[in-house]
C-alpha cells in the first residue's frame, strides 16, 4: 500500500464540522485507510484576505488508489459539501489537497506531487508536522531553502504565520 498525505480546509458554513465529516468521508474511501489524523488548527487566509479564517488539519492515508483516482475520491468529497471555485483561493466550504503520494515526484494537468506551495504554508506543515515530523518533502530545490529538511524544521520556520493549534 502507498503512503498519501491529505490536508484538509474549510472556512465557509461550520468549519469544524466539516472537517470532522470529511475526516469520516476519508475513512470510507475504497482500498484506503486513514492511519493518523492530525488536531484542528486555526488559521488566516492566504492569497485572499477578504474571508472569514480557516479550520486546517492533515490526515495520513494508506492506499491501493493510484494518485490520480485518489485525487478523483478527494473532489467527490468536495463536492458532496458543496465546493464551488468562483477564483483562485476563494473561501470554500472544504477544500481538500492531496500533498505527498510515496516520494512520488509527478506534474499532469490534474495533479502536482508534492503539492508546489506545501513547503511554505503554516497552516498546511504544522498540522503535517503532528504527524510526520521527520518526513521528507522529495524534490524541494536548495535554492528554496527547504531541501533536506524535515517537516518539523520546515513548520518551525513558519511559526509567524498565525497558525495555531485548537486544543481539543
Amino acid at each position: 500500500m502507498s503512503r498519501a498525505y491529505v490536508a484538509l480546509g474549510s472556512n465557509l458554513g461550520f468549519p469544524q464540522q466539516q472537517i470532522l465529516k470529511a475526516f469520516e468521508q476519508l475513512e470510507g474511501l475504497p482500498l484506503t485507510e486513514v492511519v493518523k489524523k492530525s488536531s484542528l488548527y486555526h488559521s488566516a487566509p492566504v492569497g485572499y484576505d477578504d474571508q472569514p479564517d480557516f479550520i486546517n488539519a492533515v490526515a495520513e492515508l494508506r492506499t491501493k488508489l493510484d494518485p490520480e483516482k485518489l485525487l478523483s475520491y478527494l473532489l467527490a468529497i468536495e463536492n458532496l459539501h458543496g465546493r464551488r471555485r468562483p477564483f483562485p483561493n476563494a473561501p470554500r466550504q472544504l477544500d481538500l489537497d492531496l500533498l505527498l503520494y510515496d516520494e512520488r515526484q509527478m506534474q499532469t494537468a490534474n495533479l502536482t506531487l508534492p503539492h508546489p506551495r506545501m513547503h511554505t504554508r503554516g497552516f498546511v506543515l504544522l498540522p503535517l508536522a503532528e504527524i510526520a515530523p521527520e518526513l521528507n518533502i522529495p524534490g524541494l530545490a536548495a535554492e528554496t531553502g527547504a531541501a533536506d529538511r524535515t517537516v518539523a524544521q520546515l513548520a518551525a520556520a513558519c511559526g509567524d504565520q498565525g497558525v495555531t493549534r485548537i486544543t481539543p
